[in-house]
C-alpha cells in the first residue's frame, strides 16, 4: 500500500476508458491528482480521487477515500503484467459477473471496505479506531505497508539493543531486540534417510514460530483482536477457516481464495518440519532458488527429477515438481496461485467424488478415468499419498451417514494434521451419540487449540447439563478462540449448574467476547453475534438494540431480521415477529430463511393458508435445503396431504440422507398408513445413523415383528 503519487501508480490514467455490465469508467488526471469516474454508491457516474495504491504485481488497485474515514476498494484493477502475458490493460474483478449498486459486492458498500478487509494484513501495527456511535473510522497504522516491525516487533527495542552493546553475553543480545528469534532453521539441515530415501529434518521442528507469524496475513481466517505481535500464539488474536467447502475442496486443495497457509497446515511438508522460510526468502518475497531447484534443496535430483519419478518428458511443463505438487488456481482474474498442500496426484478421488486433480489441468482432453488409470499403471497401485480424510469429507459434504465411522476415524487419528482433525471435530456435531460425544470429550483436551475449539463448538449442541459438564473447563482455556467457543455454547446455561458471578470464568470469558464483537461493530453478523449472545443470556433490549444497529449498517443482512424476529416472537408476541420477517422481506425479497421463518411464525397463529403459501415459497427459492423441505412436508402431512409430503420427504432424504428427522417422519407417515415394509426400510437406514441409540434398535424390532 502506498500513497498514490507519479512513482506508485501504474496503471493508465492518461484519459482512458473501460466498459462492464453497462458502466463505462474513466480514469484520468486532473493536476497531480489521480481521478475515476464510475458509478458511485447510488448508482450514477460521479468522480472519485485515488488516495492510495494497492498492490504492485501482477495486478494493481486502487482506494477511494469516502466520509467517515472509509477506505474503498475500487472493482476495476490495473492488470501490471507485460503486454505479451495478457497484461496492461484495465479489468473488472468479477469478470462477467453482475454487480450493481445495490449489491453487497459493489465497491463502495461494507465488502470492499479496506479499513476492515484489507488494512490488517497490508499495513503495519493497525488499529481500526472504528466508533460505533458516529459510525466513522479513525484508523491508524506504523507503517502504511508491511514493514520490519510486521514480523520483529517493535523497532525501539531494537534500537534499545544496539545502545545496550556491552550487554552481549545475554539472551536479549541474542534476540537484538526482536520480539521473537526465528530460530527455527538454526543449525538445522535435511538428511537422505538411507531406508526410504526420502529428505528428513536433522532435529524434529518443535514450534510454529514462523509459520504462526506468516499466517496472521496468509491465511483465510477473521480477527478477533488487535495487537499481534511476532512470538504471540495466532490463535489467540484469529480464527482460521477450516478446510471445508466452499473454501476446499474435500481433499485439502485450495479452492477459494485461502491464502495458503491453511493449505500447508495440512501438508506433510508441515508435519515433517518444513517451515516457510526453507523456501521462501522473507525479505525479497521471493523463492530461495529457481524452479525445481527449491525442491532439491532437501529432495534428491537423482530420485526425483527423472522419468522414473513424473513419467513426463525432462524438461517439460509436466516434468516441473509443482506442475503435480503444487497446481495453480487463478484469482482475481490475473493472479496464479500455487496450492500448498503438496499432494500427489489423485485421479480416483476424480473418479469417486469429483474433485480435481493435477493430470487433469493439463490433460482437459481426457477423462479422469483415463488419468487414473495411467498413474495405476505407471506406480502399480492407486496413490495415497499423506493426506487421508478426502473421503470422510467427501462423505459428510453428501450428508452420508457413513460419514460418522469415517470422521471418528480422522478425529481419532494423531498422524492427521490437526486443522483436518479439527474439521472432523466440527462435522461431528450432527451425529452426538455416545461413541461421537466421547471422542469429541478427549479432543477438548488436544494439543492444539483449534482441535479443542470445533469440539466444544461441536458438544454446544449437547443437553444442558452434559454440556455444562463438558465444557465449562474451558472457559479457562489458555487460548482466546477457545474460551470465545465455550463461553457462546454456555451462554444460556442456568446459574444453578454454571457460576455465573461478576469474577467467574464465565463472567470473564463474556466480557472478553463481548469485547471482540465490539471491535467489530462496523460490521453487521459481529452487531449480530453481540445481540444473539445478549438473547440467550437474557438481555433483550441490549440485543434488539445491536440488531437494529445490524440492519441500519445493512438494510439486507437477513440474519439480522432472522435473530429480531425470533426475540420479538419470545418477547412480544408473532404479530411482531411477522412484522419484522415483513421487513426482511421488503429488503431482501428472495430470501428463502425469511419465508421459511415467516412461514413458522403463520403457523403457530394458524393461518394455514398463508403459512403453506410461504413454506412453499422458501422451497421454491431453496430447493435444496432439506430442512425447508421436511418442514413443509410435515405441513402438507397435517393438511391430509400424505402423498404430497411424502414425496416431498423422499427428495428431502436423497439430499440429506443422515438427517435423523426426515428418517423419523418418513418412518411414523409410512408406519401409520400401515406401510410397515417402507416404514422398516427408513428405520434400518435410521439405525446405521444412530447405532448405540435402544430406541431406535427397539422402533426396528417392533416394526419387524408386525410385519
Amino acid at each position: 500500500m502506498a500513497p498514490a503519487t507519479e512513482a506508485t501508480v501504474v496503471g493508465n490514467f492518461s484519459d482512458t476508458t473501460f466498459e462492464h455490465d453497462g458502466v463505462r469508467t474513466r480514469f484520468f488526471r486532473k493536476d497531480s491528482k489521480f481521478l475515476v469516474e464510475t458509478d458511485g454508491p447510488d448508482g450514477k457516474l460521479d468522480v472519485f480521487e485515488v488516495k492510495y495504491t494497492f498492490g504492485v504485481d501482477p495486478l494493481q488497485q486502487y482506494l477511494v477515500e469516502f466520509p467517515g474515514g472509509r477506505l474503498q476498494a475500487l472493482p476495476i484493477a490495473w492488470d501490471a503484467r507485460p503486454k505479451a502475458k495478457g497484461g496492461q490493460r484495465w479489468f473488472h474483478l468479477y469478470g462477467a459477473e453482475h454487480i450493481d449498486h445495490t449489491d453487497e459486492l459493489h465497491w463502495t458498500r461494507l465488502s470492499q471496505n479496506w479499513n476492515f478487509m484489507c488494512a490488517d494484513c497490508h499495513s503495519t501495527d493497525v488499529h481500526k479506531n472504528y466508533n460505533a456511535k458516529t459510525n466513522h473510522f479513525s484508523t491508524t497504522w506504523a507503517e502504511i505497508h508491511v514493514g520490519c516491525e510486521s514480523c520483529h516487533g517493535p523497532g525501539s527495542n531494537h534500537i534499545a539493543w544496539a545502545e545496550k552493546k556491552a550487554a552481549a553475553s545475554t539472551p536479549y543480545f541474542e534476540r537484538k531486540g526482536f520480539a521473537v528469534l526465528f530460530d527455527e532453521r538454526t543449525e538445522i539441515a535435511w538428511l537422505q534417510d538411507q531406508m526410504s530415501g526420502k529428505p528428513r529434518r536433522s532435529e524434529p521442528r518443535k514450534t510454529e514460530k514462523e509459520f504462526q507469524l506468516c499466517s496472521q496475513c496468509h491465511s483465510r481466517r477473521s480477527q478477533i483482536s488487535e495487537g499481534f505481535r511476532p512470538g504471540d500464539n495466532f490463535h489467540d488474536f484469529y480464527r482460521i477457516a477450516l478446510p471445508r467447502e466452499p473454501l476446499y475442496f474435500a481433499d485439502g486443495h485450495q479452492k477459494e481464495e485461502v491464502y495458503v497457509a491453511g493449505s500447508f497446515a495440512l501438508s506433510k511438508m508441515f508435519a515433517k518440519g518444513v517451515t516457510c522460510s526453507d523456501c521462501h526468502d522473507p525479505h525479497s518475497g521471493g523463492l530461495r532458488a529457481e524452479g525445481d531447484a527449491v525442491c532439491t534443496q532437501c529432495h534428491v535430483a537423482e530420485r526425483y527429477a527423472t522419468t522414473k519419478h513424473h513419467f513426463h518428458q525432462q524438461e517439460s511443463e509436466g516434468a516441473r515438481c509443482v506442475s503435480c505438487h503444487m497446481p495453480a488456481r487463478t484469482y482475481m482474474v490475473a493472479d496464479d496461485r500455487r496450492d500448498h498442500s503438496f499432494q500427489i496426484p489423485r485421479p480416483d478421488l476424480t473418479v469417486q467424488f469429483g474433485i480435481p486433480n493435477a493430470c487433469g489441468q493439463c490433460h482437459t482432453d481426457k477423462p479422469a478415468t483415463w488419468a487414473d488409470e495411467t498413474v495405476r499403471r505407471w506406480y502399480g497401485h492407486a496413490p495415497k499419498g499423506f493426506q487421508n480424510f478426502a473421503e470422510a469429507f467427501a462423505t459428510a459434504d453428501a450428508d452420508r451417514p457413513e460419514a460418522r465411522a469415517m470422521l471418528l476415524s480422522v478425529l481419532a487419528d494423531k498422524e492427521t494434521p490437526a486443522l483436518a482433525r479439527a474439521t472432523a471435530a466440527a462435522d461431528l456435531e450432527p451425529f452426538l451419540d455416545q461413541a461421537a460425544v466421547e471422542a469429541l470429550a478427549r479432543a477438548l483436551t488436544d494439543d492444539h487449540p483449534v482441535v479443542r475449539r470445533s469440539a466444544v463448538a461441536s458438544l454446544g449442541r449437547l443437553p444442558m447439563p452434559d454440556r455444562v459438564h463438558l465444557l465449562a473447563p474451558r472457559l479457562g482455556d489458555p487460548i482466546r478462540t477457545v474460551r470465545n467457543e465455550a463461553v457462546v455454547a454456555l451462554a444460556d446455561a442456568p446459574a444453578n449448574l454454571l457460576d455465573r458471578g461478576p469474577s467467574s470464568p464465565f463472567a470473564v470469558a463474556s466480557r472478553e467476547y463481548e469485547e471482540i464483537q465490539r471491535l467489530h461493530a462496523d460490521r453487521p453478523e459481529f452487531r449480530t453475534n453481540l445481540a444473539n449472545f445478549f438473547a440467550r443470556t437474557r438481555r433483550f433490549d441490549a440485543a434488539e438494540t445491536e440488531l437494529r444497529a445490524a440492519i441500519d449498517l445493512d438494510r439486507g443482512y437477513v440474519p439480522a431480521y432472522l435473530s429480531l424476529a425470533e426475540i420479538f416472537r419470545t418477547e412480544r408476541g408473532e404479530l411482531d415477529a411477522e412484522r419484522v420477517l415483513h421487513e426482511g422481506l421488503n429488503n431482501a425479497p428472495n430470501d428463502a430463511g425469511l419465508y421459511h421463518a415467516l412461514g413458522l411464525s403463520l403457523v403457530r397463529q394458524r393461518r394455514t393458508q398463508a403459512a403453506m403459501d410461504a413454506l412453499a415459497k422458501a422451497t421454491e427459492l431453496a430447493p435444496r435445503n432439506a430442512r425447508f423441505a421436511y418442514v413443509y412436508a410435515i405441513a402438507l402431512n397435517s393438511q391430509g396431504r400424505t402423498n404430497d409430503a411424502l414425496a416431498r420427504l423422499e427428495r428431502a432424504r436423497q439430499m440429506a440422507p443422515a438427517d435423523g428427522a426426515i428418517l423419523e417422519a418418513l418412518v411414523s407417515i409410512n408406519a401409520g398408513l400401515g406401510r410397515r415394509s417402507e416404514a422398516l426400510s427408513y428405520a434400518e437406514q435410521l439405525r446405521v445413523l444412530r447405532p448405540d441409540d435402544p430406541a431406535v434398535e427397539r422402533l426396528v424390532r417392533q416394526l419387524r415383528q408386525g410385519q
